[in-house]
């Protein structure tokens, strides 16, 4: 048997590719021309559960959300913002003039909040802005928006995690989200349809869990309507 000869020039082409392909925005990736404006949400607290958070949107909606801790490896999450929620936060930044030449700690002595980075990105621009704490109320309503989708995105963590391994964990983890949703503290909560209509279908979770399930989906179709 004859040893193999070293990978083809065509092989390590498609290799090349695939990895840009991998770490292109999602606009410039699926081969949209010049990538669409993006903004990125990024809040560091040491200690916090998670200690790192990012949510990274450009202007067609497409998302992405990495939350962990700081010695653990990036993880993103990708899923689709509505377009009220995008054009929500896109209309905050233009009011910021895109996070350029701007000055957002207020300077008062508060407590460590997490440093929090908002960047502006469109081609060759790039914007960014850092605050532990801000007076300006459209930067506040901005940080508290991505920080609704943030706490979206761990609540679909934890359904996932608990549908599979930890189904009586099921009815607490339900019980967070409507106060969540009471407290009008998620974005775009809608995200959370296929993993509470999942536990709606299957019987063998807890009756308590299928109708706290269903109620959740209600209130969402309300709100829709």
């Amino acid at each position: 048997m004859s040893p193999k000869g070293p990978p083809s020039k065509s092989i390590w082409a498609a290799a090349i590719l695939g990895a840009a392909a991998f770490f292109l925005p999602p606009s410039a990736a699926a081969g949209q021309g010049d990538p669409l404006p993006r903004i990125t949400f990024t809040k560091v607290l040491k200690g916090s559960s998670p200690e790192f958070e990012r949510v990274t949107v450009d202007k067609s909606g497409a998302a992405a959300c990495d939350t962990r801790k700081l010695r653990d490896s990036a993880n993103p999450r990708a899923f689709k913002l509505s377009p009220a929620t995008t054009q929500r936060i896109f209309g905050l930044a233009a009011r910021l003039h895109n996070f350029q030449g701007v000055e957002l700690e207020s300077r008062k002595p508060v407590a460590n909040l997490g440093r929090k980075t908002l960047t502006y990105e469109r081609g060759g621009e790039t914007h960014s802005v850092e605050f532990n704490y801000t007076a300006n109320r459209d930067a506040e309503e901005l940080a508290n928006v991505f920080e609704g989708i943030v706490s979206v995105n761990l609540h679909v963590q934890t359904l996932d995690f608990s549908i599979r391994y930890d189904p009586l964990g099921l009815p607490h983890e339900l019980s967070l989200i409507q106060m969540d949703l009471e407290r009008k503290a998620l974005a775009d909560p809608e995200l959370l349809t296929p993993q509470l209509e999942a536990i709606v279908r299957d019987s063998r979770f807890l009756h308590l869990a299928q109708v706290r399930a269903e109620n959740i989906l209600q209130e969402l179709r309300q709100d829709r309507n």
